[in-house]
């Protein structure tokens, strides 16, 4: 059984072995369930990277290339800084 204890300000430090078991790494989130018995239960939620998600959904179209998809935001943004201001 590994034991922590709870700090002044309400935080525990989660024992090297647990952390290594559940793989667990800084940004990773942990959800805890209490239930009516006291028993607690907690899940990770692991961190991902950005480019972890890379491909994976299916393109619906050609990457036009980034010069023209900055061009694309910029003139959305314009668009939308424009709009806004008519309206006031």
């Amino acid at each position: 059984m590994l034991r922590a204890r709870l700090t002044g300000k309400g935080q525990v430090t989660i024992p090297v072995a647990v952390r290594r078991m559940l793989d667990l790494q800084p940004g990773d989130e942990l959800l805890f369930t209490v239930s009516p018995e006291g028993e607690v239960k907690m899940r990770t939620f692991k961190r991902r990277r950005l480019t972890e998600l890379y491909a994976s959904l299916p393109a619906t179209r050609k990457y036009p290339g980034k010069e023209k998809v900055r061009a694309e935001v910029a003139a959305g943004l314009a668009r939308q800084i424009l709009g806004k201001r008519k309206e006031k």
